[in-house]
């Protein structure tokens, strides 16, 4: 049996955190955290080491998903799926260049969630086999 998947949800609204654990939970994967700012995910990802970490883009606080992500990949290279209901532009165009695996649009569709979770999940599988 191949373990679940351990991922962790960054959203400030604590309904769609709700929502989006309960529709993960419901595709067999395992949430092991949501965090609700950028500084308890960057601190939780550190202490859980998750397979992904799902990231709104637009958080409360001093950092925006794009600077955690950006931090998140430096500091433990664990791979994220951008959260948005953005459709600005120059935000977007942010989000794009820290090499997200994609991006799910609120509200959301279960169908894209578990796609793009496959996606990062190859990706990781393939990145750790590599004989560095």
């Amino acid at each position: 049996m191949t373990p679940r998947s351990k991922i962790i949800i960054v959203e400030d609204e604590i309904i769609i955190a709700l929502d989006l654990k309960l529709r993960l939970e419901n595709l067999g994967y395992e949430v092991i955290y949501t965090a609700f700012n950028g500084e308890d995910a960057i601190k939780r990802t550190g202490e859980t080491n998750p397979d992904l970490v799902l990231m709104d883009i637009q958080l409360n606080g001093e950092m925006d998903g794009i600077n955690v992500a950006q931090q998140i990949r430096s500091l433990y290279n664990i791979p994220f799926i951008y959260l948005t209901g953005s459709y600005e532009n120059s935000l977007l165009e942010r989000a794009k260049q820290t090499d997200p695996v994609g991006f799910i649009n609120k509200p959301f569709d279960e169908s894209e969630i578990q796609s793009l979770i496959e996606k990062a999940m190859s990706q990781k599988q393939d990145f750790n086999s590599l004989d560095l």
